[in-house]
């Protein structure tokens, strides 16, 4: 039978040895590191972690006391001109006024052109409905009569809507209550009151309930007066 060759030992390793620690009682920093700004030791030793301590503090009182003494230094020049004008005429006392400019040349001049705001009217939406064009005779064939013109001379005046109609309009409230309302009533809304009253009182009504309001300015009245109001009011010349 074949039989493994021989092969030589290895030779013995020689045993690791570490040198010994020294300890010294002096101050032995093994790594620094920054951290918030701060710059952190960290020691070697038994007695460094005192030593160092004791050292960063007389630092930190160093740069305390010069920051105190520039403070303190500040601060008597600041004192003393506060007693010399007065700390209440140095905290609020506004700057004195100074005089306006005076203009040296004539300011410019500005021209306003209207040449061109003809094209910016073109594209403006209506704000009322157009005229009518006029008719040989009145009324129209659906109806329609112009107000007279110059408009009546009464202490009160009913504009027309925006669609040249007579603001006459009959309400039906809570279903069986009549109404007819008056609107755009300008000028002495009582005296208009009291002539409606006078004229439906000659109609055969008894006692005409009329409800007056001055700051909408318009008049309701009960039932349904629209024909006879609206005849009423082209006799006037609305």
């Amino acid at each position: 039978p074949s039989q493994p060759p021989n092969n030589p030992p290895d030779p013995p390793k020689p045993p690791q040895t570490r040198p010994p620690r020294v300890r010294s009682p002096h101050l032995s920093v093994s790594s620094a590191e920054p951290r918030r700004g701060k710059t952190v030791l960290r020691m070697r030793g038994s007695l460094g972690g005192g030593v160092l301590t004791s050292r960063v503090r007389a630092c930190r009182r160093r740069e305390g006391g010069d920051k105190m003494a520039a403070m303190a230094a500040l601060g008597r020049p600041l004192r003393a001109l506060g007693r010399a004008v007065g700390w209440r005429g140095v905290q609020g006392a506004p700057p004195p006024p100074q005089p306006p400019p005076q203009p040296t040349e004539d300011p410019p001049t500005l021209l306003e052109s209207t040449a061109d705001y003809v094209f910016v009217e073109r594209l403006l939406p209506p704000t009322r409905v157009p005229d009518p064009p006029r008719h040989p005779t009145y009324p129209t064939p659906s109806g329609w009569t112009p107000p007279r013109t110059p408009p009546p001379a009464l202490p009160y005046f009913i504009r027309r809507s925006r669609l040249h109609n007579l603001p006459v309009y009959p309400h039906l409230v809570k279903g069986n209550r009549r109404l007819t309302e008056l609107r755009h009533v300008e000028g002495d809304i009582w005296a208009l009151e009291r002539e409606l009253r006078e004229f439906l009182g000659g109609l055969g009504v008894k006692e005409l309930e009329v409800q007056v309001n001055e700051v909408t300015g318009s008049l309701r009245l009960k039932g349904h007066w629209e024909r006879e109001l609206r005849d009423w009011l082209l006799q006037k010349g609305f």
